[in-house]
């Protein structure tokens, strides 16, 4: 058996075997149940409903295959055998490799679980915050701190001064007696500057973005840290949940949203709107994939007040490293010609992207300069 039909029995499964009739070794044999055992249509009995089986399907993955596959196995084993309930297992929670799609299904049954459970699910979120917080939460920081440090002012003083753009800029006040510039203007950047930004995380907490939660609750989390940032996270379905008390524990935001439910972001938009103290410094971040439970009319027309009042909006369509995201295309067109430009990233880009939203910059020449 070549190398190409062995990894076709593998996905095809047994009933490839008269095509491909070749003997698989031990170990894809061992591959071949663990697959069989989320994907044979025939199964009648799958790898059973307790969690000690389930704990064991879960160690042999683990051994089998390499870690992105595991956590792809994992989620359509939750998904296509009904295990949702035996997430609450200790035992099963012990076993599982953790990742955000299981801190989206923890949180998800958060709502209900017993004292003990939900104490050991929150740990096992805490674990996946702490990890992607490592590889995130600095860079948000950084890239927004620095776009802070890069902001012109029209007095800057002392090592603020950027002494080559004023001279360019001063040089018709060039002195022939005395062979200097004598600037007029000076150019630089404001530190140290009393000016407060505000900036807004919206995220939608239907079930298509609840990884993107994840990875906003982190970014507020950071943006926090920021003495000249105010930073306010909402998530929303049909309602509007304000978690902006959590916001320097993502855990907390996470265990405070209601995962799922249906979608209403012009009503969430107009939450944004009532609470708006400087428009023209307020960065707008929507985390959704756009589509409007109700008419999206409601969401055109809130979003072009707030584009009128001089608020920098930005709608963020995912952050994710799993390709294009599906998302309404006619809504997101329809919202940037209103001047709000939709585009999704990745985790690793989420830090790049706020910075460049509060330069002011053009977010779709940022993103096709990215690739």
């Amino acid at each position: 058996m070549t190398e190409r039909d062995r990894r076709w029995r593998l996905v095809l499964g047994e009933s490839a075997a008269p095509a491909l009739p070749a003997e698989l070794s031990e170990t894809d044999q061992r591959r071949d149940r663990a697959l069989e055992a989320v994907y044979d249509a025939e199964r009648t009995g799958g790898m059973g409903r307790t969690a000690p089986k389930v704990a064991q399907w879960l160690g042999e993955v683990r051994d089998l295959f390499p870690p992105r596959t595991v956590q792809l196995l994992q989620k359509d084993a939750v998904e296509r055998l009904d295990l949702t309930r035996l997430l609450l297992e200790p035992e099963l929670l012990d076993t599982l490799q953790v990742d955000v799609d299981l801190a989206v299904a923890l949180v998800g049954l958060s709502e209900g679980m017993p004292n003990e459970v939900r104490e050991r699910a929150r740990s096992v979120v805490d674990q996946v915050v702490r990890e992607l917080a490592k590889t995130l939460r600095g860079p948000v920081e950084q890239a927004v701190r620095g776009s802070l440090r890069r902001r012109r002012s029209r007095h800057p003083v002392g090592g603020d001064i950027d002494w080559n753009r004023t001279i360019l800029k001063n040089l018709r006040h060039y002195d022939a007696a005395r062979k200097t510039v004598i600037p007029d203007t000076l150019v630089g950047t404001s530190r140290h500057g009393t000016r407060l930004d505000h900036v807004v995380l919206c995220v939608d907490q239907s079930g298509s973005m609840s990884a993107s939660l994840v990875y906003a609750a982190i970014a507020a989390s950071a943006l926090a840290q920021v003495p000249s940032i105010a930073t306010r996270l909402l998530a929303f379905d049909t309602r509007v949940v304000d978690l902006t008390e959590h916001v320097r524990d993502p855990v907390a935001v996470l265990f405070g949203a209601q995962l799922g439910g249906g979608t209403d972001i012009a009503g969430a938009l107009r939450v944004v709107e009532d609470g708006l103290q400087t428009p023209r410094r307020t960065t707008v971040v929507l985390m959704s994939d756009l589509f409007e439970g109700p008419s999206s009319s409601g969401l055109l027309q809130v979003v072009a007040r707030l584009c009128d009042a001089g608020v920098r909006m930005v709608g963020l369509l995912a952050v994710s490293d799993d390709g294009a995201p599906s998302y309404d295309a006619g809504t997101a067109d329809r919202l940037r010609r209103l001047g709000m430009p939709c585009l999704a990233c990745a985790p690793g880009q989420l830090g790049p992207l706020l910075a460049a939203a509060l330069d002011g910059r053009d977010l779709t020449a940022w993103a096709r300069g990215r690739g």
